[in-house]
């Protein structure tokens, strides 16, 4: 398989509802004959890669705002809680993954979601579920401004439905590991093809067409590199 082909159907993948039988079918069209396991086996390769240069990328340029959110990931036949952290551009800081909606899972999420940047935290976001408010004692003391509220937190309540609606297109996701590497790198790679570059950033279509085109050039290249 060209490797040129090979990145672009991983980003299709990571990009577009798609199923991996629906990929096999469609480049069949084109004279490509791969499995839809081929399809399965690119992306546990790749996209852990993917998600590392997309982070180097853009972690030295976010602010020292967040907002947390959980939603509800069924993955091997059991609900599970992914929670969620991103800054005020949507930009994703990390994804935790957890059995219960509990305090400890709220203070290990944000201890890893701390871990991955050097940047000081000063305000943070979240809804009103009391088991955030004692984590975020526990974590950060008084050294962060913590703003419980809903409707502040929208943006990113909103922007979960891209991830809830992956599992039913993909048949199911079958381990955590599984679902805390796709969860990552769909975030990160979504957000890295956005036109706009802030919240509510009006981009006409000829340029959302042309940033769309260099953006998943860009991907392809970071995916040769590493």
């Amino acid at each position: 398989m060209p490797t040129d082909v090979l990145f672009l159907i991983v980003l299709l993948h990571l990009r577009f509802k798609l199923s991996m039988r629906d990929f096999a079918e469609f480049l069949l069209l084109c004279g490509l004959v791969f499995s839809h396991q081929a399809v399965q086996n690119w992306e546990v390769k790749l996209s852990p890669l993917l998600a590392v240069v997309l982070r180097q990328r853009w972690g030295s340029k976010t602010g020292h705002s967040r907002s947390a959110d959980e939603t509800s990931l069924k993955v091997g036949g059991r609900w599970q809680y992914l929670c969620r952290a991103t800054d005020s551009n949507r930009n994703l800081f990390d994804v935790y993954l957890s059995t219960t909606q509990s305090r400890a899972a709220a203070d290990a999420f944000f201890r890893s979601a701390v871990a991955v940047t050097v940047i000081i935290l000063k305000m943070i976001t979240t809804h009103k579920y009391a088991g955030y408010l004692r984590a975020l004692e526990q974590v950060f003391g008084d050294g962060v401004e913590h703003h419980p509220s809903t409707f502040k937190n929208n943006h990113l309540e909103q922007d979960r439905r891209e991830v809830n609606g992956r599992p039913r297109v993909m048949g199911g996701i079958k381990s955590p590991l599984s679902a805390v590497r796709f969860c990552r790198v769909h975030d990160e790679g979504r957000n890295f093809l956005r036109s706009a570059t802030r919240r509510k950033q009006h981009a006409p279509a000829a340029q959302r067409r042309a940033i769309h085109v260099q953006r998943f050039a860009a991907l392809r290249d970071m995916l040769a590199v590493a």
